[in-house]
């Protein structure tokens, strides 16, 4: 393919049109499309020690926990983008679309070596932009370390780091322990293998 080929946009309709087909998941930002690439297992068993506790507390009320496969759509001034995050939590009854989610209360992402930049710059910054979104989480896959910003202090940053800290999710009133994340990853609890 050629360079000027490459650089044509693709308009959000035919990148949604697309996505429905792929058997790869692909990230939007203004035009471009970013293949996504595989998980460790610790990502994945983070992630699911996450969705798994968000999913039981939830359970009878109005919000929605999706894991990894459903979009989050962010669109501002004439800026449009599409992410997977691991984890979010939806709870509006007219957020309906069966791919997207336009109102997420509370997004969770698994930071690694290849998605922590963009994690902590570009799709924060968008993120910030959706005036549903509550919480905004970062979750360490090599150290248990969980990092929470909240919209009401002004995304101020808290950090839990010691096993036993209670971390408050309060846009969901869920409180669970970094051990509880971590549950499963001995190694990073500092806890020997059986």
């Amino acid at each position: 393919m050629n360079e000027a080929a490459r650089k044509i946009p693709l308009s959000p309709a035919d990148y949604l049109a697309g996505e429905q087909l792929s058997e790869l998941r692909h990230e939007y930002v203004e035009g471009a499309v970013y293949a996504m690439t595989g998980a460790r297992k610790t990502h994945n068993l983070v992630a699911g020690n996450l969705a798994r506790a968000l999913h039981a507390h939830l359970r009878g009320t109005p919000c929605q926990v999706f894991i990894s496969d459903i979009k989050v759509h962010v669109a501002w001034d004439w800026r449009e983008r599409y992410y997977y995050p691991d984890v979010v939590v939806a709870c509006e009854p007219d957020d309906v679309d069966p791919y997207v989610i336009e109102k997420p209360k509370l997004i969770v992402e698994v930071l690694s070596e290849s998605t922590e930049r963009k994690d902590r710059a570009d799709k924060f910054y968008a993120y910030r932009r959706l005036g549903s979104l509550q919480e905004y989480v970062l979750v360490a896959q090599d150290a248990a370390r969980v990092e929470v910003y909240r919209r009401d202090t002004g995304w101020d940053l808290e950090i839990y780091e010691v096993i036993e800290a209670l971390i408050e999710l309060r846009s969901i009133g869920l409180s669970l322990t970094v051990r509880e994340v971590y549950e499963g990853l001995p190694e990073l609890l500092g806890e020997k293998k059986l």
